[in-house]
């Protein structure tokens, strides 16, 4: 595992958005797969779905409720040319989606995995993968800039 936790922990930041939290959520992937590891007979995918469903049961249990703040919220990040920064509003967007359809985005798109791959890190089946990543790519196509980033 000490060869892959650069991957996996990159799987972890994609989710969270939050380099401290992925490093909790792959830690916390890490001890739940300690106790199966005699049985692990792939560890990369085991310790990936792990890291997949720890952090959709962490988005479960998140408190949702509107905080006060006096703060505005800080506008888009500008770019050289003084345009809005596309891979910021790509991450917010991101960050909008279901937290199914976010690992969905995350696996197949960033982690290059094929639907098959996918599926068995979810633990579903490969059509639900197909389904929930054209739902995702349906809802990023409010703002065509976003998809074309996906693409690359």
């Amino acid at each position: 595992m000490a060869t892959r936790s650069d991957r996996l922990l990159r799987t972890a930041y994609l989710l969270t958005h939050d380099w401290a939290l992925a490093e909790d959520l792959l830690q916390e992937a890490l001890t739940k797969a300690w106790f199966a590891w005699p049985r692990v007979e792939e560890p990369e995918p085991y310790v990936r779905r792990v890291i997949v469903t720890t952090f959709t049961s962490w988005w479960r249990r998140r408190w949702r409720r509107e905080l006060p703040s006096h703060d505005l919220p800080e506008t888009a990040h500008l770019d050289a040319t003084g345009g809005i920064d596309e891979h910021d509003s790509l991450w917010r967007a991101i960050g909008r989606l279901p937290a199914r359809q976010r690992a969905v985005i995350v696996l197949r798109f960033y982690e290059d995995l094929p639907v098959a791959e996918t599926a068995q890190a979810l633990g579903c089946e490969p059509g639900t993968v197909k389904s929930q990543t054209a739902k995702a790519l349906a809802k990023l196509r409010v703002d065509e800039s976003i998809v074309k980033e996906l693409q690359r």
